[in-house]
């Protein structure tokens, strides 16, 4: 018996929160549509300019984890903030949802992590981001208990980068195994997957029993744009593959079987994309650990996706498991 669906491990992070113009971005060097990490001085350079925001808990494997919560589930976070004022209203927001976040904060070093997310008129999310303390988390924030008593342990790519951070993921990895539970990596950036190309194949080929990705991290990581290509190899690699691709769903690449296609859920209204691969690896691995069927799985993260990027942030507004019992997923 699991007493946990999911854990998370990634990086705790604030998410600030604004709209924003392509001139805006330009003036600050903030590739559209992509993530880069910035230092502490060009933090502060980068807010001050910033349009009046909203101020939420972020990070990606902490936003799965907030969705799976909204969808009833019980979840866990393995995550390092700071002992500062962003540091507690991460805590808070994680803890109120009934996520069980026990991480002992960061002594001594850098300030909780934020991340400056510029929003265009065409719901794309340009993100800057100072990592502070969340790239802190090491082996010793791994708990042996905690992921025993987890169905699926899901690992953020992002922390992939932190060699501290990857060698957490990996005595996770071991503890999942022995204990019989599954372990899911998110790849988070293509430009991650280029830097870390062979080293990742590596791990996920090891360690890993399911890969989420969207469709240029998986083109990065399986190098080819064809898509029975790309299944061929993702069969080879790992046991379960997700590629999400965006208003055309997602596909589901067994080792065993026929790649299952998702159609996408059309949102009310798109207003911004921020979260949506979070929120679709939340309701995917939900229904796995509650051994749903990959089509149910499929469609409960296309629903969480539609419903994050109906609104500004990346955390669900409307309560997950209401809407899926609506849709008959659950």
């Amino acid at each position: 018996m699991n007493s946990l669906d999911v854990v998370g491990v990634g990086n705790a992070i604030v998410d600030v929160l604004a709209q924003a113009d392509d001139a805006f971005l330009a003036s600050h060097s903030i590739p559209k549509g992509g993530m880069i990490l910035i230092d502490e001085d060009q933090a502060k350079t980068i807010y001050g300019g910033m349009a009046p925001g909203v101020e939420v808990s972020g990070g990606s494997a902490a936003n799965s984890i907030a969705c799976i919560a909204s969808l009833g589930g019980r979840a866990g976070f393995v995550g390092k903030v700071a002992k500062d004022n962003l540091g507690d209203i991460f805590r808070h927001d994680l803890r109120s949802m009934g996520v069980q976040f026990d991480t002992a904060p960061l002594e001594k070093g850098p300030g909780t992590a934020r991340c400056l997310v510029n929003v265009t008129p065409d719901a794309q999310r340009s993100m800057t981001t100072y990592l502070g303390a969340a790239g802190f988390v090491s082996e010793y924030d791994i708990e042996k208990p905690l992921i025993s008593s987890s169905a699926i342990t899901f690992f953020e790519g992002y922390l992939f980068d932190q060699p501290v951070a990857r060698n957490a993921f990996v005595k996770a990895c071991d503890f999942a195994k022995a204990a019989g539970k599954r372990a899911a990596l998110t790849l988070s950036d293509a430009g991650l997957v280029d830097r870390q190309h062979d080293a990742l194949v590596s791990f996920i080929g090891e360690h890993v029993d399911i890969l989420l990705a969207n469709e240029h991290e998986a083109q990065t990581l399986f190098e080819t744009d064809d898509l029975e290509i790309m299944a061929e190899r993702a069969r080879a690699l790992c046991p379960l593959t997700a590629v999400t691709m965006s208003e055309r769903g997602s596909l589901l690449v067994p080792r065993g079987g026929a790649p299952v296609r998702v159609a996408a859920k059309k949102p009310e209204k798109l207003v911004d994309t921020t979260g949506a691969g979070d929120a679709y690896a939340a309701g995917l691995l939900f229904g796995l650990a509650r051994d749903l069927s990959l089509e149910t799985s499929g469609a409960l993260g296309a629903l969480a996706a539609a419903e994050v990027i109906s609104h500004f942030g990346a955390r669900p507004q409307a309560d997950l498991r209401s809407l899926a019992e609506k849709a008959g997923l659950l």
